[in-house]
């Protein structure tokens, strides 16, 4: 693992510890941490929208964990993110192993994971209300709803997404803790006391990591804040193969505790 740090020569965005208020007011400290590979298409516009008021509005570091990429990703990363994690091994890095790489280069007191193709609907509102969320001792976790954006959105994504939304929503209600990878925040001592993401599975290791959260806290669900995700990879394979990859990786994970699939391919 190779780290691209910028703690001498930081962008003009980025978030010093020493730009942050010593007082007792100053909230959290927030690590965005997102897994990358081959996203030269979509990185600088997903980094973008963390700008430079929004950083220091809510103490935001924003990480960016970079599987292998061969494309532009990395360059693209390091003139935008505060911190770029590079995987220079030999063996292919699942997922899960580079949203661990990220988190455990992180300085947050809060993590919040997002994929390289997500949006935020409202920031601001998002950053605060994910604050409080996890701040309650008794949450361990906390998710929201995931869409499609707006100016993508078809009639079946809005059905589509909806009903899973709602679906995501009772699972946590019944005990069965529930947040896709797209958004996945909790605090940093509770992920490490998790032992983080299982690097052993390849797909679904989003919902294994929540079975295991839920066990020690609520998932919070907050229904107000939206992430939106690219449709690409619906675009491509469509929404019944998707779906019945989802159910065999989500049986295989909470009977087994392994995906089903061996690799989960990157559509870019």
């Amino acid at each position: 693992m190779e780290r691209t740090s910028r703690s001498s020569d930081l962008p003009a965005h980025a978030v010093r510890p020493s730009d942050v208020p010593s007082a007792g007011a100053r909230p959290p400290r927030i690590s965005v941490i997102i897994p990358t590979l081959q996203e030269e298409k979509l990185i600088e516009q997903t980094l973008r929208q963390f700008t430079p008021e929004l950083r220091a509005d809510h103490c935001l570091e924003v990480v960016v964990s970079d599987g292998g990429s061969a494309d532009r990703t990395v360059a693209l990363a390091g003139a935008l993110a505060d911190l770029v994690v590079c995987h220079r091994e030999p063996y292919a890095q699942t997922i899960s192993m580079g949203r661990n790489r990220g988190a455990e280069a992180a300085s947050g007191e809060i993590f919040v994971f997002i994929n390289a193709d997500v949006m935020i609907a409202e920031p601001d509102a998002f950053f605060r209300l994910m604050r409080e969320a996890v701040r309650d001792p008794r949450v361990a976790a906390a998710t929201c709803n995931v869409l499609v954006p707006p100016d993508q959105e078809t009639l079946q994504d809005r059905f589509y997404h909806g009903f899973f939304n709602w679906y995501f929503r009772m699972l946590n209600l019944v005990g069965m803790g529930m947040g896709r990878g797209e958004c996945h925040v909790m605090r940093a001592v509770t992920f490490r006391t998790a032992g983080g993401y299982n690097e052993a599975i390849a797909a679904g290791e989003d919902y294994e990591l929540f079975l295991r959260l839920h066990r020690v806290g609520m998932i919070a669900f907050v229904r107000s804040l939206t992430v939106f995700e690219s449709p690409r990879r619906y675009r491509r394979y469509g929404y019944l193969r998707i779906t019945l990859l989802w159910l065999l990786n989500g049986l295989g994970v909470l009977l087994f505790k392994r995906s089903m699939v061996h690799e989960w391919k990157p559509v870019r």
